[in-house]
């Protein structure tokens, strides 16, 4: 019924955001909204983290400037350098985040399995941890926000955890409505907020001028020599400065790679940099706020209205994760690494507003299990840094083959350019894997049951199509139509639309129709849907169909990751190459398989069982492929993998 493939067709019209969006300001204050709420929050917990009892750090000047000095340029280099300069250029036709990247990295070593095959166990482990990211985001960022009523009042502290899921509860309840509305608004906030941090950090460097001695790099350079051990442990917590440098890239799709950058340079850095300095500042003049020192940059009379205005920011950091987490799972699915499950567009205008109740129900049971378990966003802030670090660092990783082989760079030159990068993620995820006893275990072992279930999904899907084919190769498509018009065959009035494993076989829903029903639809189409590893297939390269005698047809329908599956729009897209079907009358028949791990074949027994409770409990083809429910007969067929 469905595969992938790594063909890839020429770059696809009509989705390069400039062109559909409108113009380059509009742009880059939709980016704002949408892309910088994650890092844009940062400042909430970063410097309180890193200074945190538990890190042995001590809070001099020495390592105040040092701090504060790594934190801006690990800015520059990692997020301004490396994702802004450099991986913002390895798009997929225009698309970018990790699954994008993963197709765009396995394509090019199309002529290397073994390492294609490597390079995808590496891309869906870092999609899987971005999981982690997605549940780890929405809780420390709210937590931090409604913390600032601790500082405001002390005796509200009780209520804190409380409040934070409530509004996290709210949050995904709301999902299933959109974006839509919100959306509109979510620009103008961060804007704000970006407004507000800037100008409270800028008040605040006149209280200490010397921490402006952190732009100089060797400071931070010092910083690390000079304290050794406890420099690199503080490297887990300053990397929470660098947490939503991915969505720069993931959602390059939405808005183009210009308007980010606009954004970036123009207010997001220069905001940020001002507020880390004004947090060093103050913690230069007054030591004792180091138990949340953002919050003490503003006045008592300002701190209510700042913890509002934080938890809107942190509401909107955490609906961005979502929605990505939405979005890859999309492309998860299209690509086959998950189970197909329901859908739900949001939006008439917008294809990329998507809503997947599976996911979202799984998230927030996983939010709150989080907020509950960890209960501050300090302890949270142990559990973070894994997940992020390690996406970034397969990101990277993943970089050094587009470079390579889709590029066809020097090879010197890509190990410079992208080994001076994986050294820094390097560094950073081995300091944060130091706090896995601490909480950094619970990202890992969210990440590790991803990609048990994303590997397990894909190798069983395999194993199931490489079987079904097997018991089908005695009966070629052709030949078998050839035999069957050859003896006296009962047809009635309709067309029939079989969905196919393998477009070469007869479908097993066939061979059950004529065994039970004993007769064939006057008119019948065989429907193989591929996918490839490209955003986006055009729509008049979408169909493909040959004649197979007798009105019998088979059609290739072919998608790319990020397209919308819908057969009866497939059918309707065959009128211009010569075949009318009104898909509102097409009998659709679908093999449902009985999946039977039999161990001993392509995977541990466990691997198989787990796929079947999948093959079984999740996931409608139905519904995934827009098919109206009346007009769908599901027959059923056995497959022992």
């Amino acid at each position: 019924m469905e595969s992938s493939s790594g063909q890839q067709p020429g770059a696809p019209a009509g989705h390069v955001a400039e062109a559909s969006h409108g113009s380059m300001p509009k742009l880059a204050l939709a980016a704002i909204g949408i892309v910088f709420g994650d890092i844009g929050t940062s400042p909430l917990y970063t410097m309180s983290t890193v200074f945190d009892s538990g890190h042995g750090l001590v809070l001099d000047r020495f390592n105040v400037l040092g701090v504060v000095s790594l934190i801006i340029w690990s800015l520059i280099i990692v997020v301004t350098l490396k994702y802004v300069t450099l991986i913002m250029r390895a798009h997929n036709h225009g698309e970018g985040g990790i699954m994008a990247l993963l197709a765009l990295a396995s394509s090019s070593v199309m002529d290397r399995p073994r390492l294609r095959n490597g390079l995808l166990l590496a891309g869906v482990f870092g999609a899987a941890l971005f999981y982690g990211d997605g549940v780890i985001t929405p809780a420390i960022s709210v937590l931090s926000a409604v913390e600032g009523l601790e500082v405001a009042e002390p005796q509200l502290k009780p209520f804190v955890v409380s409040i934070a899921l409530v509004v996290l509860i709210a949050l995904f309840l709301v999902q299933r409505r959109g974006t839509a509305g919100i959306g509109a608004v979510f620009g103008p906030v961060m804007v704000l907020w970006f407004g507000v941090i800037a100008v409270s950090g800028l008040l605040c460097i006149g209280r200490a001028p010397a921490i402006l001695d952190a732009f100089n790099p060797f400071v931070g350079l010092e910083f690390l020599m000079r304290n050794g051990w406890r420099a690199f442990v503080s490297l887990g917590a300053v990397v929470l400065a660098l947490t939503g440098a991915e969505a720069l890239y993931a959602d390059m799709g939405h808005f183009g790679a210009p308007p980010i950058r606009l954004s970036w340079f123009g207010l997001v850095l220069p905001a940020l940099a001002l507020n880390y300095l004004g947090q060093g500042a103050l913690l230069l003049s007054d030591p004792k706020t180091v138990d949340n020192p953002f919050f003490h940059l503003f006045p008592s009379v300002a701190l209510f209205p700042m913890v509002v205005l934080a938890t809107v920011a942190t509401v909107i950091a955490s609906q961005a994760v979502i929605s990505g987490a939405f979005s890859m799972t999309k492309q998860a699915m299209q690509l086959g690494f998950m189970p197909r499950m329901g859908i739900v567009y949001t939006s008439e205008r917008e294809v990329g507003q998507i809503y997947v109740p599976a996911i979202n129900w799984l998230l927030l049971i996983a939010v709150v299990g989080a907020v509950l378990g960890f209960g501050s966003s300090t302890a949270l802030g142990s559990a973070y840094g894994i997940a992020v670090t390690g996406t970034m660092m397969i990101t990277t990783f993943l970089t050094f083959y587009v470079v390579r082989y889709a590029w066809h760079y020097n090879w010197l030159l890509c190990v410079l350019a992208t080994g001076f990068f994986f050294v820094i993620d390097l560094a950073f995820f081995s300091a944060n894997l130091l706090k896995f006893v601490d909480g950094g275990w619970f990202p890992l072992l969210l990440g590790a049951i991803m990609f048990t279930v994303m590997s397990t999904w894909h190798r069983g899907r395999a194993l199931m199509i490489e079987e079904a084919s097997i018991h089908a190769g005695a009966l070629p498509l052709g030949k078998y139509l050839d035999s069957l018009f050859a003896k006296e065959t009962i047809r009635v009035p309709g067309t029939a639309a079989f969905l196919t494993i393998d477009p070469s076989t007869v479908p097993h829903a066939l061979v059950n129709n004529l065994a039970h029903n004993h007769v064939l639809h006057e008119r019948v189409l065989f429907v193989h849907v591929t996918n490839l590893d490209v955003p986006y297939v055009p729509r008049e390269q979408r169909v493909a169909i040959t004649p197979l005698g007798h009105d019998c047809h088979s059609i290739l329908v072919t998608y790319g990751f990020k397209d919308v599956a819908s057969l009866p729009q497939a059918l309707r897209d065959c009128e211009p190459k010569g075949l009318v079907v009104d898909p509102a009358k097409v009998s659709y028949f679908l093999s449902h398989a009985t999946v039977v791990a039999t161990g001993g074949k392509g995977m541990p027994v466990w691997r198989e069982r787990l796929f079947s409770v999948m093959a079984h409990n999740i996931g409608n083809p139905a519904a995934y492929f827009k098919l109206n429910s009346n007009r769908v007969i599901e027959l059923g067929s056995r497959v022992e993998i």
